[in-house]
């Protein structure tokens, strides 16, 4: 996501073995501090069975503790350190609004103008919103989509941005314009597109030269594509049958401006550096105060949950401003954002009136992030001690026990030793719909196949469940778990429509519709 003072000079130490960095100042203002959540840490790695982290503190201008943690991968074993790569999805937000405020800087845009100016193709499904959508509520999360709708038009897809945002005039929203937070993905490859509209040169490319290279982000990249020949990266991990399995990485490219940036936490401590310091970094301005200020601008309220409500008391509001994430802990404003890559999640976190900010990169999915963050907020704005490490832990066993019920409930509602309305033959084709395209069900033997065409990633085989609904396994996405597909006849007995539904927190399958073609 996307994150004239005196110039700093760090003095960093490099701990054989540790991969341990502490300025000279540092080491001994806040040894204390450090040591205890170095302890922290290492242990809620272990607890979480996470393979790997890498974490930064700033403080005061200055990158006081840089470390890695665990293994870039489970196979190889190799340590991970402060310039391990992992992916940091979302948190490429902060990067997109960002440049987008060095355009209103440089006057040639303003948060309030209307999206179609630059991008006449786009559509929403209202024609009112289409009109008046402007580009801080592609920035915000308040076009009246839900949470996530239409991801699935860019993951694992051969669309181009373009292509994905003209097929989101499909998507239909949950609720009114401006009316309530859903968090859009599609809308922040919308806002990166207007980058190559006014300046001629594409969002990656403007990123790297306004931002990467001004803060000298050296290891950074923009793509999966600038991974093969680069040392030091870490491998994305999963759950899987009790296990924690390696999986392969899938290209972001074509939702680039919504979360494709891979970093290490050397490199996006000093993008927190540039954060905490109002837009100036080593004396340069990159984007002015007053851009700063109206990124961690609450825009869309978000609610508070009765977990939080209960647990962090003190967290009286939440909202969303221009690429940032915004609450209060303990008195202060944090401003943050984390980012969801499948196999990797990330976190990064400031307290801008303590002149703090912090890092987390992880390579597995898992919440671990989660109470990280708030160990190193209460460590260094004096919290109570509380072990959210074990709170959280006992809340994703619940979590667990709660859905494998609702797997049992499932099982219960299966009625057995039912046969298909039709021989097998009956139910290949294919199908499609405005908002995705097609997808082919195909006969292999005795047993039928999906393969998603847009994705080449989304090829499931379905195994009969009752009646014509089928179980469906993604083979190809571990990460994903088993879902159903239903074939739905007209009057006359025939397929008339298929409907997926793979309950999971990332992607809403059924938004998308497969009528029979042929």
């Amino acid at each position: 996501m996307k994150r004239k003072l005196q110039t700093y000079s760090l003095v960093i130490f490099a701990l054989i073995g540790l991969n341990f960095s502490f300025s000279l100042f540092a080491q001994s203002e806040y040894q204390s501090k450090l040591s205890i959540l170095d302890e922290y840490y290492a242990k809620a790695l272990s607890d979480w069975k996470v393979p790997g982290m890498a974490i930064a503190i700033v403080k005061d201008g200055e990158i006081i503790y840089a470390k890695g943690f665990g293994v870039k991968d489970v196979r190889t074993k190799e340590p991970v350190d402060s310039e391990t790569l992992f992916p940091i999805a979302s948190n490429t937000k902060a990067f997109t609004s960002a440049a987008l405020a060095i355009l209103v800087d440089r006057g040639l845009i303003s948060w309030s103008d209307k999206v179609t100016d630059y991008l006449p193709y786009f559509k929403l499904w209202d024609p009112y919103v289409t009109e008046n959508i402007t580009i801080s509520d592609l920035l915000t999360h308040r076009a009246g989509l839900a949470t996530f709708s239409g991801d699935l038009l860019w993951y694992g897809t051969l669309y181009s941005r373009e292509e994905i945002i003209k097929r989101a005039r499909h998507l239909k929203p949950a609720f009114g314009f401006r009316e309530r937070f859903g968090y859009s993905n599609i809308l922040y490859i919308a806002a990166g597109e207007i980058i190559p509209a006014v300046t001629g040169k594409s969002w990656a490319e403007f990123i790297k030269e306004a931002l990467l290279e001004s803060l000298k982000m050296n290891r950074t990249v923009l793509s999966t594509n600038d991974l093969p020949g680069k040392k030091n990266v870490a491998t994305p991990h999963t759950d899987y049958n009790e296990d924690v399995i390696p999986i392969e990485y899938l290209n972001w490219d074509n939702m680039g401006p919504a979360g494709s940036l891979i970093s290490c936490v050397n490199d996006v401590a000093k993008w927190l550096v540039l954060q905490l310091n109002r837009g100036v970094i080593d004396g340069d301005t990159i984007f002015s105060s007053e851009r700063s200020r109206e990124m961690w601008t609450s825009y869309t309220q978000m609610p508070i949950s009765s977990f939080l409500e209960t647990n962090m008391p003190s967290t009286t509001f939440r909202s969303y401003g221009l690429g940032w994430g915004l609450w209060n802990y303990l008195g202060k404003k944090i401003v943050e954002h984390n980012g969801g890559y499948d196999g990797m999640i990330s976190q990064t976190c400031m307290a801008p009136e303590e002149n703090l900010a912090f890092v987390i990169l992880t390579n597995k999915n898992s919440n671990l992030y989660y109470p990280l963050m708030y160990k190193t907020l209460d460590t260094f704005l004096g919290g109570e001690e509380k072990d959210w490490s074990m709170l959280l832990l006992d809340r994703v066993k619940k979590q667990k026990e709660a859905e494998e019920k609702r797997r049992e409930q499932k099982n219960k509602e299966r009625i057995k030793n039912t046969d298909t309305s039709l021989p097998l033959n009956c139910y290949t084709g294919t199908y499609g719909g405005e908002l995705y395209g097609n997808a082919m069900v195909k006969l292999n033997g005795e047993k039928l196949t999906v393969h998603m065409q847009p994705a080449p990633i989304f090829e499931g085989t379905l195994k009969h469940w009752h009646f014509d609904t089928f179980e469906i396994t993604f083979e190809n996405i571990p990460s994903l778990p088993s879902g159903f597909c239903t074939f739905i006849l007209d009057n006359k007995g025939q397929v008339a429509e298929m409907k997926i539904d793979i309950p999971n927190p990332d992607f809403d399958f059924t938004e998308l519709e497969f009528i029979r073609k042929k």
